[in-house]
């Protein structure tokens, strides 16, 4: 079943609700519990080393606690191999502490664990090798290298073929549709829309093959 991971960042009424829409299993990620807390949502299980998590929420979750407490690990790595999914949406991780995303980002590309980040204004994914999305023109579409990578487009008014991305070299923000957009990407990629494209981008990546990756640490 589609889940929605729910982490400690700020999380909007109106975001979780979509998110819970679409993963109607709930994971809280540490202190994402407390969020769930304050919506009046039970959560199917809280997963972290719980160093965040209050004691209200401790004791009002207290038989869905599963305490890692090895340090090894981040608490969103740990959700993700405690609770596997063929499909997360992953809300409470964009904003606050951007150390705290850039783990999370960090994970996803390293694992290209099937989980789309949703906040207020943005979706997020780790592109998979293929993936064609039906978006309107003028959608803003961004590529941000996680590592090197390169690969080819179509629907995009500004093409990609022929351009070598990196982290410290090129990115690729505040591209634009032309129409429905189809990417081929070789390397590790994620793929930056509007929020308002979320069904767009969960009909594309479960549609999309898997990519390889490794397991959660």
């Amino acid at each position: 079943m589609p889940q929605t991971l729910v982490g400690g960042a700020p999380v909007s009424t109106q975001v979780l609700k979509i998110a819970l829409t679409h993963g109607p299993r709930v994971v809280a990620v540490d202190g994402g519990a407390d969020t769930l807390l304050a919506a009046g949502v039970m959560p199917d299980l809280v997963v972290g080393d719980l160093d965040s998590i209050s004691g209200t929420a401790r004791d009002a979750y207290a038989d869905r606690l599963h305490h890692i407490a090895e340090q090894d690990s981040t608490d969103f790595a740990k959700a993700l191999r405690t609770s596997p999914a063929p499909f997360s949406i992953g809300v409470g991780f964009i904003g606050a502490r951007v150390d705290h995303f850039l783990s999370v980002l960090t994970e996803l590309a390293r694992t290209r664990a099937r989980v789309l980040l949703l906040g207020e204004e943005d979706c997020l994914c780790i592109l998979p090798p293929r993936l064609s999305l039906d978006l309107d023109p003028g959608t803003r579409v961004s590529l941000w290298p996680v590592g090197p990578a390169r690969g080819v487009s179509t629907g995009l008014e500004w093409p990609i073929e022929g351009l070598a991305f990196g982290p410290g070299t090129r990115t690729g923000t505040s591209n634009a549709a032309t129409g429905p957009v189809t990417l081929d990407v070789e390397g590790t990629m994620a793929l930056i829309l509007p929020a308002a494209e979320l069904p767009s981008l969960i009909a594309a990546l479960t549609s999309a093959p898997r990519p390889g990756g490794v397991a959660p640490l």
